[in-house]
């Protein structure tokens, strides 16, 4: 996909890219794929790679749970970054919820042996749940056992991080290394 062997990082909506922008800007050794369903966003981060004039940067607008399950190969890549993702608050959409035991052993068979996911939310019950999903995938192992994460020094704050602190919201930041 990108016609080189560099580690390969996966950013699963992206919302208006400005972080994968920066990330991929700031690496320029590694390749992203970002995974976004909103054309507007995909939009956004186009004009952003080419005002960059960024090389290291690919786009699917495909559900992330087909691109994991059925167009990323087992082993291939490093990182997985899922930030912000919908909360689906009430409790008979949850099932909405990205990450539930299906999605998450996809994605573990797609990193590679000590490649890591890392997550953050502002939604207090659904930072709970992902680390109830994760402490229960054998394939992961936490990071930092039994609490949360601090939050990365290298993850630009989103629009989305910003209205969840403008709401009061705490965020929540996991991350998770895959074991086997």
């Amino acid at each position: 996909m990108f016609g080189r062997t560099a580690p390969r990082v996966v950013e699963i909506g992206f919302g208006a890219g400005e972080a994968l922008v920066a990330r991929a800007a700031g690496h320029p050794d590694e390749d992203h794929l970002g995974i976004e369903v909103h054309r507007s966003g995909v939009g956004r981060l186009l004009l952003a790679i080419e005002a960059a004039g960024l090389t290291n940067v690919r786009i699917s607008t495909h559900d992330a749970v087909e691109v994991f399950e059925s167009q990323l190969g087992p082993g291939s890549l490093d990182r997985v970054l899922l930030f912000f993702p919908d909360p689906w608050p009430k409790k008979r959409h949850h099932k909405r919820r990205l990450v539930q035991a299906g999605f998450v052993a996809a994605v573990a068979s797609r990193l590679k042996p000590g490649g890591r996911l890392q997550l953050a939310t502002d939604w207090a019950p659904y930072a709970l749940h992902m680390r109830e999903v994760l402490d229960a995938c054998r394939s992961f192992e936490s990071a930092t056992p039994g609490s949360f994460a601090p939050r990365p020094a290298e993850r630009p704050l989103t629009r989305f991080e910003r209205r969840g602190e403008r709401l009061g919201h705490q965020v929540f930041d996991l991350e998770y290394l895959k074991t086997q």
